[in-house]
């Protein structure tokens, strides 16, 4: 048995009309290891995984399970194997708690519904993604939803692990503890496909590597041996500029403006704001740093019209109060904004990339006399695809058919082509990958070389460190001062994120929240 791999897909190919998917891959896993499966957005990862999961049917090439060859026409049948998968985007029932949606997942291995609330939190608590079972799907944070995935996999008898970008939307903290539970699994015997664009992670963590490039294998590594860029090399074929040098920007005159602003808890798990002060400057990037649920979303939403506040005078947009303006009011006033869900918030996943084109831009030429402008719609939708460079076979693709990246990226192009005076983006760069990355930051860094205030909450700090002017933390609702990046120690960032605002250092310099 030793020698019988874990996995081995062999001559594997997918075909979709216009797009081959996967052409002849061959991918082998060992028991007990780590293997990265890298590629830019549109590689192929995503539809192999499919494939492997059960969700999507290979034209050709076949499955070798533990030596034995199997046909997975179902992901029932991938996880009656040990094959667990937790998707980029998640797949939960909103409405369900955590242990409806861990139920349905598990059928009969689930019993009775306290054993499996007692095993939830025994499983989440002993690899450190302690959960609630009774909370609504709902009531979580991104970070907090994918725990529900992750802890749902490891109530299977697991023997293989999928997680595709498991490390986007955690803290430092949560990827060390992620990390030390995917080896205490190995460990265990069991095997973890990882996909991920963090290379750094990849180099830290994995044992060896695939390398997907236009749904071809071209090249294999041993990640430890290797550098990110060395790796970036060999998925993208070619060098990549990055930089993790940007040039800051003081601003001008202040575009939003906000002045204790305070919000009331609606639901059981809401977050509510506290006192929150905070100004953002037209040609200047503003980041937010913090732990998934500690108000963020609250805040995004007090600042893009999700929530209105009749009775409150808090928020101002060139001097304009906004607070009791509707979403399109206030894109009138020139808001713009990327929310962190790209399926159902930044896009509508059935629609093609024309309507959803449409969706936040007919205010900008789209409309005539109550007619749409198909025209004009269609040259909207073919500048984004070219100029953001996002792989579709055309722009009546279904937004759901992109990757996330891609996806992504048109969503990034589609608000930045209104040349907004504000734009408010979450997680401007979750999932996507290095070229997609720098193509991103790069459209950000002109919009605010161009006079744009921007504002942006990650918890990417490489990222938020790499493209912020001035940079803070949230936590429990509450907000900490800003300071520029080169002056303001991860440490002490940690700190913020963890509620200690207790800013007297030597760090700071005497800076200021609007210095």
């Amino acid at each position: 048995m030793s020698n019988v791999k874990r996995l081995a897909m062999l001559g594997i190919t997918k075909e979709y009309p216009g797009c081959k998917a996967n052409d002849e891959v061959f991918l082998d896993i060992e028991h007990g290891e780590i293997h990265a499966l890298l590629g830019e957005n549109g590689a192929g990862k995503s539809t192999l995984m499919k494939m492997l999961y059960g969700v999507v049917k290979p034209d050709s090439g076949s499955i070798i399970w533990n030596g034995k060859p199997v046909s997975i026409d179902q992901p029932s049948v991938a996880r009656g194997l040990g094959i667990g998968m937790v998707f980029q985007h998640f797949s939960l029932f909103e409405t369900l708690t955590v242990s409806e949606n861990i139920a349905l997942v598990l059928g009969d291995q689930a019993g009775n519904s306290k054993t499996l609330a007692d095993r939830i939190k025994t499983t989440s608590e002993r690899y450190g993604m302690p959960l609630d079972p009774d909370r609504r799907i709902s009531s979580l944070s991104t970070g907090e939803r994918q725990r529900v995935e992750i802890v749902r996999c490891l109530l299977l008898n697991l023997q293989l692990l999928i997680l595709d970008e498991p490390t986007s939307v955690l803290t430092p903290q949560e990827v060390d503890n992620l990390f030390k539970t995917l080896r205490q699994l190995t460990k265990e015997g069991c095997s973890v496909l990882f996909i991920s664009h963090k290379l750094h992670e990849v180099t830290e963590l994995c044992d060896s590597a695939t390398i997907l490039r236009a749904g071809k294998v071209t090249g294999h590594c041993n990640p430890k041996e290797e550098t990110s860029e060395s790796i970036a090399r060999m998925m993208v074929g070619e060098d990549i500029a990055i930089s993790n040098d940007c040039r800051r920007s003081l601003g001008t005159d202040v575009f939003a403006n906000i002045e204790n602003l305070s919000t009331t808890s609606t639901g059981q798990f809401d977050v509510a704001l506290k006192n929150i002060n905070l100004q953002v400057k037209r040609g200047e990037i503003v980041g937010i740093a913090g732990i998934a649920g500690n108000g963020q979303e609250e805040l995004l939403k007090a600042l893009s019209g999700e929530d209105i506040h009749p009775n409150s005078k808090s928020i101002t947009f060139a001097g304009t109060v906004i607070d009791q303006l509707t979403p399109l009011q206030r894109r009138r006033l020139g808001l713009a904004f990327v929310p962190e869900d790209r399926l159902g918030r930044g896009a509508v996943p059935d629609l093609d990339l024309c309507d959803n084109a449409l969706l936040t831009s007919f205010d900008s030429g789209l409309v005539k006399n109550g007619f749409l402008r198909k025209s004009k719609i269609v040259e909207l939708a073919d500048k984004i695809i070219k100029k953001y460079k996002v792989k579709t076979a055309g722009n009546h693709d279904a937004a759901a058919s992109l990757s996330g990246g891609n996806l992504q990226k048109f969503i990034v192009g589609r608000e930045i082509d209104q040349e907004p005076n504000f734009l408010l983006m979450s997680h401007p760069t979750w999932g996507v990958d290095i070229g997609a990355q720098v193509a991103i930051h790069d459209a950000i860094l002109q919009l605010r070389d161009r006079g744009c205030a921007i504002l942006i909450v990650s918890e990417d700090l490489d990222e938020l460190y790499k493209i912020s002017d001035r940079l803070g933390a949230i936590c429990d609702g509450q907000i900490s001062q800003f300071l520029a990046p080169e002056v303001l120690p991860l440490v002490k960032l940690g700190q913020w994120m963890a509620g200690d605002f207790d800013t007297t250092t030597a760090d700071n310099k005497g800076v200021s929240q609007h210095d």
